[in-house]
């Protein structure tokens, strides 16, 4: 964690990678053909995240999404739906939420810290499958090397009525679990799918957890798929999880109404 912490520091003074590409609405039909498996996650009157259909009835999305900031409850998962190609009022498909799992070792509360965000990956089941044909769920894949090119398709709080693709943008640090990403996010980008091209198909290689300040410079950092997606889906196969609800040591930045991707500021390591 120190070293990671360190690297965090000192990202402004790594090597300029290749121009990032601005965020593009995809507010038509055609616009957004490809990313119709990317929807808005509304989570009742507490806001919303955004997420991503990896299977005819399961979601990926940000842990973090399934707990009222306020209290640390768990949300109703009654109050969760899930709107797959929202834009401009309509969604290609609505779904409620049959079950919502949190990984395992995911615990929300207190401080927002880095090890958290390693941890911060949900599945939902939806109570239905979608089954459509112009939605199709989006592969997975492991996470890109650091100097990758990644994309990102996300809703947010000034962009909540249709999603937005960053088509380029890059892997600036990272660990085994984490992601260190230069991606333009925002509150309701928590759960996004970071994706990268592989064999000329776009692959989730992690989603959004939360918006870090490291000297002014704000990055995005993801959790990695590997192994946490792979225990998430042992888990909902098996069952429901157990929820782990914890006061100690996080403090969440708020972001307004839209109450999505968590900003954390990044301390220097403590010997």
């Amino acid at each position: 964690m120190r070293a990671l912490l360190a690297a965090l520091t000192l990202l402004a003074a790594l090597p300029a990678q290749a121009q990032e590409t601005g965020l593009v609405s995809l507010e038509t039909a055609d616009a957004g053909r490809d990313w119709q498996a990317v929807g808005r996650l509304d989570l009742g009157s507490r806001g919303f995240c955004t997420g991503t259909l990896i299977a005819p009835d399961l979601v990926l999305t940000a842990a973090h999404c399934l707990f009222d900031k306020e209290t640390g409850a768990r949300n109703d998962v009654a109050s969760i739906e899930f709107l797959a190609g929202w834009r401009n009022g309509r969604a290609e498909a609505y779904r409620n939420i049959r079950r919502a799992l949190p990984h395992p070792d995911y615990v929300y509360g207190g401080e927002v810290g880095v090890d958290r965000v390693a941890y911060d990956l949900a599945l939902l089941q939806l109570d239905q499958p979608i089954l459509l044909p112009s939605i199709r769920p989006l592969p997975t894949a492991a996470a890109p090397v650091v100097g990758g090119e990644v994309a990102v398709v996300s809703y947010a709080q000034d962009r909540a009525e249709a999603p937005s693709l960053q088509e380029v943008c890059h892997v600036l640090d990272g660990r085994p679990d984490i992601l260190v990403l230069n991606c333009d996010v925002d509150f309701g980008a928590s759960g996004a799918p970071i994706f990268a091209v592989q064999d000329g198909v776009a692959r989730v290689v992690s989603v959004i957890s939360a918006k870090a300040d490291v000297e002014g410079q704000k990055v995005a950092l993801g959790t990695v798929l590997d192994g946490p997606l792979q225990i998430l889906r042992a888990e909902m196969a098996a069952g429901d999880g157990v929820a782990h609800v914890s006061s100690s040591g996080v403090r969440i930045l708020s972001g307004g109404a839209a109450k999505g991707a968590k900003f954390i500021k990044v301390q220097p390591a403590t010997p």
